[in-house]
């Protein structure tokens, strides 16, 4: 009977996979949202295309490279009809173009010459922003002595573009500019821009008064004879400090224009002048006001961010300084507690019991003590590496600035279709349609057999990979907290993490009576090992719809259809003589052929809907709509989750759909709001991070005048109906 050496193969194929799965991770993250475009395969170039948006770098050098001289780089943006991106004042919603510029020395960037934006009305909101063609424009300072032939000029620029709904998207771009003749292929689009930025006036008699009321009152001295007696339109370049989408006053008193705009009642901005920019048709005006008076109180600040912040200051000081306290080390030893226990309840993940329940099952054909013993520890030893390599690329990755969190490699949609081909490889494996040992080569095969110690290491990688995506109880404050310490402590946890997920396996080897419990073999190991194929098989339906979630149908019809493609290789394989070698090359390249055509799709992601409802009263997150709802005096109950992460499905279906509490949250008139992590997202990572948790699915009641309560991973009826009554 032939059981464990397949499986074995099996973990030895997949180790490799596996490997390259989580090196691909660290690769990706740089590009979460990379949309297909025509620097996104292979080498920067100098346009980048979208369905939503068509970015070009651009140059306007009329006299060479030489100091003293003109020379201008900007990125075109050409918005497909009704999106559009954003101002350096986005306005109640969206962010701004961001350009990163990668030049050679004695070459410097200026900052952006930010055309005169238009209002673009989004509901009850309002934004600042760019449709149809916009070029933002960087002058280039040229420093003496600067030598060469050609300017190289590289750059990555990042900007989100929406409709009703909004995508963020990069590029890369390169572009090189001769020095010493001229580059003027693009020169009326630059005049055309400089026409469209408004122009620089003196202060002079401006102010503007807040007066310590609701709202500022504008007075605005000097402008243009043209535009006396004309309604302008505002824009004001400092945030977070007007109502865009308010209804305001305007009026000119002689030759001054004067408005009244209402204060922000999120305002969090106390600006000592306002750089102001007004415009009629195609001319516009900036003036940079200085503020007379003193500011009134944010009026958010009495309601929530008082005890919110008290809570973080108290998380950070208990992070930043973990051994000046006596506090810190409770803290560390609670820690590493609850990354054992939760270690612990991994394995009872559906994908990861399959793998323990096969390895202890394996025991009954191990007579010899210190063998069992021997391959206990190795996968031991397999499982802690693999999280402490998990742990130091997270802490890395972190620390070289990215925003990542615990299962931050299923936010790739390239790695779940990995995950989603190696779960049917395993399942296919157990069901018997193949066995590893008949494809291998002959000498790797007998070299695989006869080193059980290696497999069971394997085992372990293989377990650690599989179940990385999961949050189990206890976990969550432990590796919130892990994140906020230094290196050694923080892998420290991660090992106890890898312990505790080992410690079955490890306690079943070394306990003799354990093996003596189990029946004795026979064909039932068969039966068993063809039955475990179903779980994997469902992982695989589970990882399809986590797909679908990223990246749509079209990403998850392709990868179901890959994955045919995938069993159909593997069974030419199976054959023999002429048949495997006709249909095996007939089916590799038909499998080739499905990667090319269809594979793309994969990665492409959907649309993000923003502050639209999801379902059953749920609306989506977005920064700030916690506080703009307890400025309200609402309180709101926020779902940190992601389709990737098995227990926020489970209590979702559970907790969250049970009538009881629904009645309760409708009873107490509670927000309900749903902060999507499925695809990496900085500003959820960051949430997460203020409330001292690193993965999903977190919890959290917010109740204006308190602070945040963050309640268990594996929520109860009776817990959340309990929290629901403090209210």
């Amino acid at each position: 009977m032939h059981f464990k050496r397949p499986l074995s193969a099996a973990l030895a194929a997949t180790f490799l996979i596996a490997l390259g799965a989580m090196s691909a991770v660290a690769s990706a993250q740089n590009a979460p949202l990379n949309l297909p475009g025509k620097s996104s395969r292979g080498a920067a170039a100098s346009v980048v295309t979208t369905d939503q948006v068509r970015a070009e770098l651009l140059a306007w050098a009329p006299e060479g490279v030489e100091p003293g001289k003109p020379v201008w780089v900007g990125l075109q943006l050409t918005h497909q009809p009704e999106w559009h991106t954003y101002w350096k004042n986005s306005g109640d919603s969206g962010l701004p173009t961001q350009l990163d510029w990668q030049l050679p020395a004695g070459i410097d960037a200026g900052e952006i010459a930010w055309p005169t934006p238009k209002k673009i009305p989004i509901g009850t909101l309002a934004n600042y922003g760019y449709e149809k063609t916009v070029l933002l424009p960087v002058p280039l300072t040229v420093a003496p002595g600067f030598a060469g032939s050609q300017l190289e000029v590289k750059l990555k620029a990042a900007w989100l573009v929406c409709r009703k709904e909004c995508i963020p998207q990069e590029g890369d771009f390169a572009l090189s500019i001769p020095v010493r003749s001229s580059t003027g292929a693009s020169s009326q689009l630059f005049k055309d821009t400089f026409a469209a930025t408004p122009k620089a006036l003196p202060a002079g008699a401006s102010q503007v008064d807040v007066g310590g009321g609701k709202a500022i009152r504008i007075s605005l001295a000097g402008l243009p004879a043209a535009l006396q007696g004309k309604t302008l339109a505002l824009y004001p370049e400092t945030g977070s400090v007007i109502e865009p989408a308010a209804a305001w006053q305007q009026a000119w008193q002689g030759a001054v224009w004067t408005a009244e705009v209402p204060l922000s009642g999120q305002r969090t901005e106390s600006p000592a002048s306002m750089p102001l920019v007004v415009a009629l048709d195609n001319a516009a005006y900036r003036i940079d006001a200085p503020v007379k008076g003193a500011w009134p109180a944010p009026a958010a600040a009495a309601v929530v961010p008082p005890a919110l912040e008290a809570a973080l200051r108290a998380n950070a000081s208990a992070g930043a300084t973990p051994l000046q306290t006596s506090a810190a080390p409770v803290g560390l030893i609670a820690a590493l507690l609850g990354a054992l226990l939760g270690g612990l309840v991994l394995n009872l993940m559906p994908c990861v019991f399959p793998v323990l329940a096969i390895k202890v099952v394996g025991f009954v054909q191990v007579k010899d003590s210190a063998t069992r013993l021997t391959t206990g520890l190795a996968y031991t030893v397999g499982v802690v590496l693999s999280f402490l390599a998990l742990g130091a690329l997270l802490l890395g990755l972190r620390a070289a600035g990215e925003q990542l969190g615990w299962g931050f490699q299923l936010q790739n949609p390239a790695v779940v279709a990995l995950m989603a081909a190696l779960f049917t490889l395993l399942g296919l494996n157990l069901a018997g349609l193949f066995e590893f040992g008949n494809l291998l080569p002959g000498r790797l095969a007998g070299w695989q057999a006869k080193n059980p110690t290696v497999n069971a290491f394997l085992s372990g990688v293989l377990a650690t990979a599989i179940a990385s995506p999961c949050t189990a109880p206890f976990m969550g404050a432990s590796l919130g907290y892990a994140v906020g310490l230094p290196a050694l402590e923080a892998l420290a946890i991660f090992a106890a993490l890898g312990v505790g997920m080992a410690l079955p396996y490890l306690a079943a080897s070394a306990i003799p009576a354990v093996a003596r419990a189990l029946p004795r073999p026979g064909p039932w190991m068969v039966t068993f090992k063809q039955l475990m194929a179903f779980p994997m098989f469902a992982t695989v339906a589970w990882l399809v719809w986590v797909l679908g979630q990223q990246s749509g149908v079209d990403g998850a019809g392709a990868l179901l259809a890959l994955l045919v493609l995938m069993a159909l290789v593997i069974w030419a394989f199976t054959l023999r003589g002429t048949a495997r070698t006709l249909l095996a090359a007939f089916s590799l390249a038909l499998g080739a052929w499905g990667l090319w055509s269809v594979g793309p799709n994969i990665t492409r992601p959907v649309a993000i809907a923003s502050a639209a409802p999801v379902a059953d009263g749920w609306q989506a997150w977005e920064p700030g709509r916690v506080d703009q709802l307890a400025a309200q005096g609402q309180s709101v109950f926020v779902d940190f989750t992601a389709a990737w992460c098995v227990t926020c499905q489970y209590n979702k279906k559970t907790t969250l759909s049970n009538a009881t509490v629904l009645a309760d949250i409708q009873a107490k008139n509670v927000a309900l709001l749903r902060a999507d992590w499925t695809r990496r997202d900085p500003a959820v990572t960051a949430a997460l991070a203020q409330l001292g948790r690193n993965g999903v699915p977190v919890y959290v009641i917010y109740k204006p005048g308190r602070a945040p309560v963050v309640m268990s991973e594996i929520l109860s009826v009776d817990e959340v109906r309990a929290e629901l009554a403090k209210l």
